[in-house]
């Protein structure tokens, strides 16, 4: 994203309410850009490229918090995180490094199982999950000392079979919420891909989630929303 872009963004202002996004209240963070990658041996030019709009959106607005919108793989300069990457799978991106840049204020993961690791069973890939999980979390609270949230997540439903997704989040937001309550805030929840209503199959990437049509789904939704709302603890301090 261009300089001219992110200021046409952040001072755009609101047609019904009149405030401008970068005072707007109700905006909880802004992300750099969705997945950013970028070939292995361009890691550095990418990093720089994190650092310099990450400056510049905090000149502009310093009321929001930035993320980097990262999927959370590991690269190079961190080599005995690489066994977490699925299938050593590096982007060009470095979670500790990248994250460290001091105007993101919070570290993101984003986590498909199905598909970075398509070739196993539900039990291998729901491990794989914890375990992407769980070392982020860590690596945030105890390297970059900043919360962590779980960016994206989701599962492709197979034809109508609505249980299938549904069994896949229920067991996804338990790993979330034991996460958040261990560890006081430093996994601060998880947000699943994607919310959508009825008239936007436009937008329909298989892993979409209808509420008016999906009462079960929206009724996980529901009690993961109360139990981390139960929790009634603020993002942890790290610093």
């Amino acid at each position: 994203m261009c300089f001219f872009c992110l200021q046409k963004i952040l001072t755009r202002v609101n047609t019904i309410t009149k405030i401008a996004y970068k005072d707007d209240p109700i905006i909880m963070a802004w992300q750099l850009m969705n997945e950013p990658r970028c070939e292995p041996r361009n890691a550095k030019q990418l990093h720089g490229w994190i650092q310099e709009m990450a400056t510049y959106v905090k000149s502009i607005d310093n009321k929001h918090l930035l993320s980097i919108g990262m999927e959370g793989f590991y690269g190079e300069e961190t080599p005995d995180r690489k066994q977490y990457n699925p299938s050593n799978y590096t982007v060009g991106t470095e979670f500790v490094k990248n994250h460290l840049v001091k105007e993101i204020d919070f570290t993101t993961i984003h986590a498909y199982p199905d598909r970075w690791v398509s070739s196993t069973n539900d039990k291998v890939r729901m491990r794989f999950l914890q375990r992407w999980i769980a070392i982020h979390t860590s690596d945030s609270m105890r390297i970059v000392k900043k919360p962590l949230i779980l960016g994206e997540f989701g599962r492709i439903i197979k034809g109508n079979n609505i249980k299938y997704r549904d069994s896949f989040m229920i067991e996804a937001y338990w790993y979330i919420y034991n996460y958040a309550k261990s560890s006081k805030g430093g996994l601060a929840g998880g947000l699943v891909w994607q919310l959508t209503s009825e008239g936007m199959e436009s937008y329909a990437d298989g892993y979409q989630i209808v509420l008016s049509q999906n009462p079960s789904t929206k009724t996980i939704l529901r009690n993961q929303s109360a139990r981390m709302l139960s929790l009634q603890q603020p993002l942890a301090t790290l610093n």
